[in-house]
């Protein structure tokens, strides 16, 4: 039976908040840890992929890279396609790509045919298992709207924490194109069928959040649409170059200090999981103060743990200021579904929220390379945690910017 609201749900009042909107969002977060095996299966097989093809570290990474531009490149396809057929579309052939993507994993020749696999398939369906989610599970909350995508993309993280002790066993006991065999068969098992209960399209609520947190459109910022989708994007590049810092470099940095890869391993773990309860907690603050207040709060709160990691390099202190790093950071990216289905019009939300999501990606990688090359420079990461303040204020200043037009058109209203 498919997801849907009542014969009264019709009313935007009764659906926002039905067991069935519930129902419908547990049933996205299952689906988003299913199908986020595409952001860590990789990272687990990497050594044995290595090892395989007899080819250097840098070589065995590129099926990664891949992997990224097709999630960055998908999420923008598959949130057009949510938008205009509804989000079972992009959600069934996410499945169909994940299952085609790792069988032919399985059996991939040489690393380019591994890599193209991973950027045309896997990179993809993983891409339909977060972006659209988000954008379809914000349609069927109202007063909750906030803690509802917040727990939605939580989905990612949850699959960070349940697939790499998984392939890791799987890839010890029967080889990384086995276990890419054994991923194929459950995305395919598990992710289809629950596709099919998403069927139903979503209800079109009215846009913004309930109550006084209602914004309206770009232009009550005095923008246009495409101007705020700028600024939205240039927002998600800067707040994930400084991200990717600590997140990309943490091991390698514990290393450096002498504390061995396993304590930056330990810390990244440790980063992951608190940005689970970042997440939740962003959307219930989100719920009360709106996006861009949320999207600042954790902008402001990233820039402080930034800080933290230049002043303090001891083993304990790295532990705590992972910790709060995420807590802090974890909440940056769902405020980015929150500004945009208060700001944007409910029929945009999934291809505006993919190009964000884009953007966010790509900072990523702009992030994880430009640490390297100016630890390479410098041979400190000191002046790279400096570079990631610095964009981090470039991400503050974007949304002090908005609250200020925000308040400034509440006022002359």
């Amino acid at each position: 039976m498919a997801l849907t609201p009542d014969r009264a749900g019709s009313r935007p009042d009764i659906v926002a908040e039905s067991p069935q909107a519930w129902l419908r969002l547990a049933a996205s977060v299952l689906i988003g840890t299913i199908g986020g095996v595409g952001m860590w299966s990789y990272v687990v097989a990497l050594p044995a992929v290595q090892a395989d093809f007899g080819v250097i570290r840098a070589d065995a990474s590129l099926p990664y890279t891949c992997l990224m531009i097709g999630f960055a490149l998908g999420g923008v396809v598959t949130g057009r396609l949510a938008d205009r057929f509804g989000v079972v579309v992009p959600l069934v052939l996410g499945a169909l790509a994940l299952s085609l993507g790792y069988g032919a994993a399985a059996f991939a020749g040489s690393l380019r045919q591994l890599a193209l696999v991973h950027g045309l398939l896997i990179g993809v369906g993983t891409s339909a298992s977060f972006g659209p989610l988000v954008a379809d599970i914000s349609h069927w909350f109202t007063r909750r709207r906030g803690i509802a995508v917040a727990i939605c993309a939580s989905g990612n993280y949850f699959a960070g924490t349940v697939w790499p002790p998984i392939v890791r066993m799987a890839v010890e006991t029967v080889g990384w194109r086995h276990a890419h065999l054994g991923i194929a068969i459950v995305c395919a098992v598990i992710l289809l069928p629950l596709a099919l209960l998403m069927r139903a399209r979503t209800p079109m609520h009215a846009a913004g959040t309930a109550g006084a947190l209602a914004a309206g459109t770009p232009a009550d910022l005095g923008l246009t649409p495409g101007g705020l989708q700028l600024l939205l994007s240039l927002a998600g590049v800067a707040c994930c170059v400084a991200m990717a810092m600590p997140q990309v470099h943490i091991v390698a940095y514990c290393g450096d200090l002498g504390y061995g890869v396993a304590r930056g391993a330990e810390m990244l773990s440790i980063m992951l999981a608190c940005g689970i309860v970042s997440r939740i907690a962003s959307g219930w603050i989100a719920d009360r103060i709106g996006g861009i207040r949320t999207l600042l709060l954790g902008s402001a709160l990233q820039g402080v743990a930034l800080l933290l990691y230049l002043m303090f390099d001891g083993l304990f202190s790295l532990y705590v200021i992972s910790a709060l790093f995420g807590l802090f950071q974890g909440g940056i990216v769902p405020s980015y579904a929150i500004i945009i289905r208060e700001y944007f019009s409910p029929r945009e939300a999934g291809t505006r929220l993919g190009i964000v999501l884009m953007a966010t990606l790509f900072g990523m990688a702009l992030g994880g390379w430009m640490s390297g090359a100016i630890f390479d420079f410098a041979g400190s990461y000191r002046t790279a945690f400096a570079n990631g303040l610095a964009w981090n204020l470039m991400n503050v200043s974007i949304a002090v910017w908005l609250l200020l037009r925000s308040r400034r058109r509440m006022a002359y209203a």
